[in-house]
């Protein structure tokens, strides 16, 4: 491509394909680097698809010879290029893939229609791919540009390695700052949600610098708000930032704006605080800067009437005032802003700044704090859950994204449980970890007393900050509270925190109340409960790591106990997940021929179902034909398996909740042949009558390794944290010899159970997993959620018993559960299901609650 600097066009970006352009000087046209390229080292596959196209009358052509390409980063952006009088349609977003034949690297536009693949996180960085079908996007504007864009490929599985030290055939791929293939002047966003700030975009240069004040005019806020109305020009500001909020992008493919994000400062000084809004391009440029407690200059801005319906954060210090009738505006043109960061060592006292105080709270002092209530909190980590993301509206292609932690101050057996959204600082939210000194501002109490179990945690507010160990930020060790936190972690003797350090997996939280009216109350859905028909619609609209809460109607009909003990559950989710680490090639048809032998010879349902198994070719088709295409084969109904019960969980000095002393004398009193019924599995009269004559069964009790929670060991901390971060949108050199998840202990003590849910009509059954979250040593919540209390989950933590108190272990507690399901034969329940996407074909459903008919009202 030449060397042209003008801006570039709307529709394909002058990044794209080297094709002739008869107006350029002949030592620079591409076509010559191509040739050139052949005779001087390897062939690359992708130069001879771009001859083959460029010679091609056909806008789209499939390639003479068709080989394995890595995928080396997945990109999304905004389209912003559509024609003005044309309405925007979903999808909005546009995806560019980085490929490399290990020749060459390539930038490519992936077609729309194949967009579905990233929302499953089917096509990722990291995989081999093979490409089909490819066509040319050009540049009507432009003589001789155009884009390559992929319009059928072939996922497989992950490489072992990739190279990165592979060059770009296009040079301009290379340019800083980076941009799209399309959408003009637009550039990327974070592939997975809005709020994270991405890419090269995003200065963090921006430094304190001293200033003399001899000639600078300043007015304090209180006087700026009785006078703004009547003037034109405004004095500078001296102002301490007190709250920065996260980032909030507004971009629309209607609307060309470079750079659409704002984000609020509450600032303050000695006679009120108040809002200042920074606009559009301003924020890349100071957002990574600006920090809470910097001291900042503000000159030529702009004042307006402030938005009535947004709540400011209320100060800390209850003497400052709350000024609410006026806004600071910055834009970097209108007018154009300075901005200064004044050195803290120039802060005088005279300008009486107000400080930055803090409403730390202890573990122990939450119990009585009310709901909506503010607070900060300190302490260590202990649970650190996957992210997850939930739509923010429906029928839109926004998410948040979140994770579920746990936090411990020593001033109580229960940890902080903390609901953590993205706070525009991926940096520490893709980077948090078991045993981190963590400090979050600005959480809100959530509670509700009235349901069982009483409902307590706090979550994250549009102007929560977080700080840990190791990163930029200050601990406030001059609290007091923080201090007494930090003795606390001083003088800890035993490694109890480290032992019962957990990370990821499945996260029941928050508990649904104890009757079906109260959850009715409760949710805000169009439609409350889900037909058993359309839970398979339900399962496949979801996005990578969406997760969503279900309520359907049915009748518990089998229950089945997978031990955890029983190579079943992770033998064949760690089979499933080497076989998805291996690329798909010609052999997947070979390997599911293979499979469907091994079906008749073994019980399939109880380990997931492999990816190759599926097909995994994808063209530009109807969304109809797109979904079916990546629906696998469904297991078989099989016998109730017979599970070893040698190894069995001893009782330790941790000890267990109340509620299974309560039961163990029942447990102990069962005997002989119920006992042993019992404990492997129950199937009603009714399945018996009815299972081989349904019209659809759903496969769905499949527990993979990432649903299971693992023990934290710091020695691959690396590890660990990528597993259950979101895929990355630019391809991480694994660790050498990384280990597999399935070499984790697990942090489960109980197992799990494969429960068969029959409709109301008795003509479909879905298979889902209910993974008990007991464990007596873990500090984490243990669910004491057994079928005798209906599925109830709740948060009660281990006890301290006596030495000669015995503790029932895995199979007596499995016992009593599968007992209780039998007093539900033929009862018609409403079932809460946990259903989330996991990524590539893997999908996890989880029994949360049973509401029988004494629960419903």
């Amino acid at each position: 491509m030449s060397g042209e600097l003008e801006q570039p066009q709307a529709g394909p970006s002058r990044a794209g394909l080297n094709l002739p352009n008869p107006e350029r000087n002949q030592t620079g046209v591409p076509g010559e680097v191509i040739r050139r390229a052949r005779t001087q080292g390897p062939t690359s596959w992708i130069q001879k698809v771009l001859e083959q196209i460029t010679d091609s009358p056909l806008q789209s052509v499939t390639p003479s010879e068709v080989v394995p390409v890595a995928v080396l980063a997945v990109q999304r952006y905004l389209l912003e290029d559509e024609p003005r009088d044309r309405i925007p349609k979903p999808p909005f977003y546009c995806y560019d893939v980085t490929i490399s034949d290990g020749v060459y690297q390539e930038k490519c536009y992936l077609d729309p229609s194949l967009n579905f693949l990233v929302y499953k996180n089917i096509l990722k960085v990291g995989i081999e791919m093979k490409i089909f079908r490819v066509s040319c996007l050009y540049n009507e504007k432009r003589l001789g540009q155009g884009i390559l864009c992929i319009d059928n490929v072939h996922c497989g599985g992950t490489l072992d390695t990739i190279s990165v030290e592979t060059p770009f055939r296009n040079s301009a791929h290379e340019e800083i700052p980076e941009r799209p293939l399309r959408g003009g002047k637009s550039h990327y966003l974070a592939l997975w949600n809005n709020e994270d700030p991405y890419g090269d975009i995003w200065l963090t240069n921006k430094q304190p610098e001293e200033h003399n004040f001899n000639n600078t005019r300043i007015i304090s806020l209180s006087h700026l708000e009785m006078t703004w109305n009547n003037r034109k020009n405004f004095p500078a500001l001296l102002v301490r930032i007190l709250h920065k909020s996260r980032l909030r992008y507004y971009g629309k493919p209607d609307k060309k704006m470079i750079e659409p994000y704002q984000t609020f400062l509450e600032v303050a000084d000695r006679s009120g605080t108040v809002s200042v809004i920074m606009w559009n391009a301003l924020c890349p440029e100071w957002y990574k800067s600006l920090r809470v407690g910097l001291v900042l200059l503000l000159q030529d801005y702009s004042v307006k009437k402030s938005y009535p319906f947004r709540l400011q954060p209320l100060p800390v210090d209850p003497q400052i005032k709350l000024i609410s009738t006026m806004e600071v505006c910055l834009n970097l043109r209108d007018p154009p802003n300075n901005i200064i960061i004044i050195p803290e060592r120039q802060v005088k006292p005279e300008w009486r700044l107000p400080k930055l105080n803090h409403r730390f709270v202890t573990r122990s002092e939450l119990d009585n704090m009310a709901e909506k209530q503010i607070c900060d909190v300190i302490g260590i980590l202990v649970f650190v859950g996957r992210v997850q993301r939930s739509k923010k509206k429906e029928n839109r292609e926004d998410f948040w994204s979140y994770r579920w932690i746990h936090i411990a101050d020593g001033t109580s057996q229960h940890p902080f449980i903390v609901e953590l959204f993205s706070t525009s600082q991926p940096e520490i939210f893709e980077n948090i970890c078991p045993m981190t000194y963590f400090m979050c501002t600005q959480l809100k109490v959530v509670r509700n007393n009235t349901q069982v179990p009483k409902l307590l945690y706090l979550t994250t507010t549009n102007e929560s900050r977080v700080i840990i160990t190791g990163h930029r930020g200050q601990l406030c060790a001059n609290d007091s509270k923080v201090k007494n936190f930090i003795r606390w972690i001083k003088t800890k003797t035993d490694s109890g925190e480290k032992k019962n350090a957990v990370i990821g997996g499945y996260y029941p939280f928050p508990p649904v109340p104890e009757t079906f009216s109260k959850y009715r109350n409760s949710v805000k859905v169009e439609s409350l409960l889900t037909a058993i028909s359309e839970v398979r619609k339900e399962i496949e609209d979801l996005q990578y790591r969406e997760q969503k809460r279900i309520a359907i109607q049915g009748i518990i009909t089998v229950i089945k106990y997978i031990p955890h003990s029983s190579t079943t559950e992770s033998a064949s989710a760690s089979e499933t997940f080497q076989n998805a680490n291996r690329p798909s090639t010609s052999q997947a048809a070979g390997r599911e021929s293979q499979s469907q032998e091994r079906d008749d010879k073994q019980h399939q349902e109880d380990g997931p179902v492999s990816p190759q198994c599926c097909q995994t070719t994808y063209t530009s088709l109807s969304p109809t034909k797109k979904k079916r295409i990546v629906q696998g084969p469904y297991d078989k109904l099989v016998p109730v398996p017979q599970p070893d019960f040698s190894s069995q969980t001893k009782g330790n000095k941790s000890g267990i909740p109340s509620i299974f002393q309560r039961r163990e004398s029942v447990s102990t009193s069962m005997q002989g042949k119920a006992r042993k019924t019992i404990s492997h599995g129950w199937e009603s009269q009714l399945w018996r009558e009815k299972k081989f004559g349904l019209v659809d069964h759903l496969h769905y009790s499949s527990v993979y390794p990432e649903s299971i929670p693992r023990k934290f060991t710091v020695e691959h901390k690396s590890f660990l944290i990528q597993q259950y971060n979101s895929q990355p949108a630019k391809y991480i050199p694994p660790e050498e010899r990384a280990p597999k998840l399935n070499d984790f202990k697990s942090a489960r003590s109980l197992g799990h159970f494969e429960v068969t849910i029959l409709g109301l009509n008795h003509e479909i059954a879905i298979d889902v997993a209910f993974l008990p979250m007991y464990c007596s040593e873990d500090i984490r919540a243990s669910q004491i959620d057994t079928l005798l209390t209906c599925m109830n989950y709740s948060c009660v933590y281990p006890q301290e018993v006596n030495g000669n108190e015995r503790v029932p272990g895995p199979r007596a507690i499995a016992g009593d559960i599968i007992k209780a399901v039998t007093e539900l034969d033929r009862t018609h329940v409403v079932c809460i299901l946990d259903i989330c996407n996991l990524g590539n074909n893997k999908v996890e459903v989880c029994l949360h609650k049973i509401y029988s008919p004494d629960n419903i009202y």
